[in-house]
């Protein structure tokens, strides 16, 4: 288990060595300890760069080693090595003629375009926008305009529907339709690839999700809060067959997130989670914040977060459930103004918001703050958009004339946070070939 440890550490930090080991720490742990302290930025050396564009940055989007951004109805896309070295220059993608209000990837293996095995690890990537068309882009150009939607298609879904007899994206826009989308299709001799139109909402589409128990179901809410779950495996002359549940909350909508056979919804002030069998609801909390902007779910571990005003909460959802209290885990004070952009995974809560100039990383487990990073290129404006991926995250932010996106990069960050001063290694790693007390970090 040693040795192995140790390959792992040489592949992921082959720079540095462990500072500390101890009779009682051994390389596992030590390795972990840097591996968790990595993924909740911990650290105050990131690498970092920024970018100034002409135009407000509305979606932010990682893939692999490439940032995908949108101003207006123009994709930008920059490699994220070229972009730490100054090296690559960007990438535009034209073809929308309007706001681009969605981006997505799904795997190139699961449309007409996949041709062999050496790109069985690739995407494309699929935008809605305001010109009421969606594409899909793959090596740099656009490979198909999907059309159909008689207003702005206003969200894609964020997963794949179907089986291995073949995968369809879903849409919504402001016809008040829902729309599903062939990717095996490629247009030509006569292919269509508009399966299914979906009728059933009266208000323009605000969210999708599809659902964690079945391929094939998939949840829509409108901005009338009404809730409808449709199932894209039934085929019916008959336009409403497809809906197979619905329901109603209060409030605005603020997110939707399926996990098993439960959707959990952030709406006004509440979370609420229905059980898509019997659509009915499982338990529902006030959070008590007013005016909700921002939610993000970890189902294994039950626990949500909202985005509120001047603040966030972590909530303890088995607590909430059991209880029917509404008393938060934890508060995550600190901000201005809303708290609009939320990110949340099993290390860290990411938060910031379009008036504050500060992003705060949380705890997942306890709600602890870890860090708080600044950026003060545009004279103390917030963010217009965030994308966090594992050790990176992407930022953009906008004051009205000047727009600019940070990128951090966390995976080889020495000096923690904890401390006043950068101590190489924080507690147990340094450069190698460096002395016991050099004082410069590793960048």
């Amino acid at each position: 288990m040693e040795m192995k440890e140790l390959e792992l550490r040489l592949e992921r930090w082959p720079h540095l060595e462990p500072y500390v080991i101890s009779q009682s720490t051994g390389l596992r742990e030590v390795y972990l300890a840097r591996y968790r302290d990595l993924q909740q930025y911990k650290f105050v050396d990131p690498q970092f760069r920024c970018l100034y564009m002409d135009a407000k940055t509305s979606n932010l989007l990682f893939s692999k080693n490439s940032i995908f951004s949108t101003q207006g109805p123009l994709i930008r896309i920059l490699s994220i090595d070229g972009y730490l070295e100054r090296t690559t220059p960007i990438v535009s993608l034209n073809g929308h003629s309007a706001r681009i209000t969605s981006m997505r990837l799904f795997p190139l293996k699961e449309t007409w375009l996949f041709r062999n095995e050496t790109h069985i690890n690739e995407n494309v990537l699929v935008t809605s926008s305001c010109d009421h068309s969606i594409r899909l882009w793959w090596k740099g150009r656009c490979q198909r305009a999907f059309r159909g939607h008689n207003g702005p298609v206003t969200v894609l879904s964020d997963k794949l529907l179907g089986d291995e007899n073949g995968k369809v994206f879903a849409s919504g826009g402001e016809d008040s339709t829902v729309r599903l989308w062939s990717l095996s299709s490629s247009g030509k001799r006569g292919q269509k690839s508009l399966k299914a139109t979906l009728y059933g909402h009266e208000k323009p589409i605000a969210l999708m999700s599809v659902t964690g128990h079945s391929a094939s179901l998939i949840v829509s809410m409108s901005i009338d809060s009404k809730v409808r779950v449709w199932d894209a495996s039934i085929s019916s002359s008959d336009r409403n067959s497809s809906c197979v549940g619905t329901t109603s909350v209060l409030g605005v909508p603020v997110g939707i997130k399926c996990h098993d056979s439960l959707i959990y919804i952030a709406a006004g002030s509440t979370i609420e989670a229905v059980d898509l069998r019997t659509m009915t609801t499982a338990f529902r909390t006030s959070t008590n914040q007013g005016k909700l902007y921002s939610f993000g779910l970890m189902p294994s571990k039950f626990l949500a977060c909202t985005g509120g005003l001047d603040r966030a909460m972590l909530w303890d959802i088995r607590k909430s459930k059991e209880t029917g209290k509404s008393d938060p885990m934890a508060e995550l004070d600190g901000h201005k103004g809303p708290v609009s952009h939320l990110h949340m995974d099993p290390y860290k809560i990411v938060t910031a918001g379009p008036e504050d100039p500060d992003i705060n990383i949380w705890e997942t487990d306890t709600g602890n703050q870890t860090n708080s990073l600044t950026s003060s290129s545009l004279d103390g404006s917030g963010y217009s958009s965030m994308a966090v991926d594992g050790l990176h995250i992407a930022t953009a932010g906008h004051d009205g004339e000047h727009s600019v996106i940070h990128f951090r990069d966390f995976k080889n960050a020495v000096c923690s946070s904890s401390t006043s001063d950068c101590v190489i290694g924080s507690k147990f790693w340094r450069p190698l070939n460096s002395s016991t007390d050099g004082d410069e970090s590793d960048d």
